[in-house]
């Protein structure tokens, strides 16, 4: 009949009608160096007025339409392993973010699409990220802080790196702090809050520098803290918390890395992301001994 059509036929008429919605934003020339955090935001006004119906309409649209992205490396089904991709909403600001090793170092083509999810338009973008590795080499003081009271992608701009970087700076004593990494608790194991106000999934910030660590930092690995923390009590700083209160450092879970300590054939402690290697295979215990989970009462 003249006014019907197979199904098939339907859908693929739209496939071919919404693939042809599609637009294109210039090449990004980015630059990424080895340890050190490479952050990028994903604007969506940037995409917004680029999208084909705007386009045609040049007018403001009446509504903030919902926009989410998708990233992956060029020719691949994902990010490379270095690289992560955030957005808390689809009306909030996209983030890609992480810290590049040395076998990351060359360039690196990453395509991002945005969506809009009212009319199902796309906006594509090619970037172009070169990866060098550090002038001043790797930092051989790391510490890594877990902060429970923000969630990664609030520390992920530029001014709340900032402020975090001035609270280290008045326990290490010292200026030229640079941030290694920012890495979302949960990506390192934590849980999921539960959905009660103002609950955050907590982040873990690494930072490096040339100078040593000061005893205001140590301190907090001392043996009678470390025997505080088995009891879940928070270690005693005597020193001046300059984290309090807007940062709730947990101080339990401070990590310092002294690299010059650390021999050529020791293994430094990485936390990985979760992804193997290449050409490597998980191979599960194929047995585990027996563990009582429950206490027994003599009678």
């Amino acid at each position: 009949m003249a006014g019907q059509c197979l199904t098939g036929s339907c859908f693929l008429a739209g496939v071919i009608f919404i693939g042809g919605l599609s637009a294109s934003l210039p090449v990004l020339n980015l630059h990424a160096v080895v340890g050190v955090i490479f952050i990028h935001e994903l604007e969506r006004e940037d995409f917004k007025d680029t999208f084909p119906f705007s386009m045609d309409d040049h007018e403001e649209p009446s509504f903030d339409p919902p926009i989410t992205f998708h990233a992956n490396l060029l020719d691949h089904p994902d990010l490379p392993r270095w690289l992560r991709y955030i957005q808390r909403t689809p009306f909030d600001t996209g983030y890609l973010y992480g810290s590049a090793t040395s076998k990351d170092v060359g360039k690196q083509t990453i395509e991002v699409m945005a969506y809009n999810r009212y009319t199902f338009e796309t906006v594509r973008q090619t970037m172009e990220i070169r990866i060098s590795s550090s002038p001043e080499g790797e930092m051989p003081y790391q510490a890594d802080f877990l902060v429970k009271n923000w969630d990664v992608e609030e520390m992920l701009p530029k001014d709340a790196q900032e402020s975090f970087q001035e609270a280290v700076d008045s326990m290490w004593e010292q200026e030229g702090l640079t941030v290694i990494n920012i890495t979302s608790a949960l990506d390192r194991g934590g849980r999921v809050p539960l959905p009660i106000e103002n609950r955050k999934e907590g982040v873990y910030v690494k930072v490096g520098s040339k100078d040593p660590f000061t005893t205001c930092l140590t301190e907090a690995k001392s043996p009678d803290n470390l025997y505080r923390c088995r009891l879940e009590q928070q270690p005693i700083i005597t020193c001046y918390d300059s984290f309090s209160p807007r940062f709730q450092v947990d101080w339990c879970n401070l990590t310092l890395i002294d690299l010059t300590t650390i021999n050529a054939t020791e293994m430094v402690p990485v936390y990985g992301d979760g992804v193997l290697e290449e050409g490597t295979e998980f191979n599960p215990p194929d047995d585990a001994p027996d563990r009582m989970f429950f206490s027994t009462r003599g009678t």
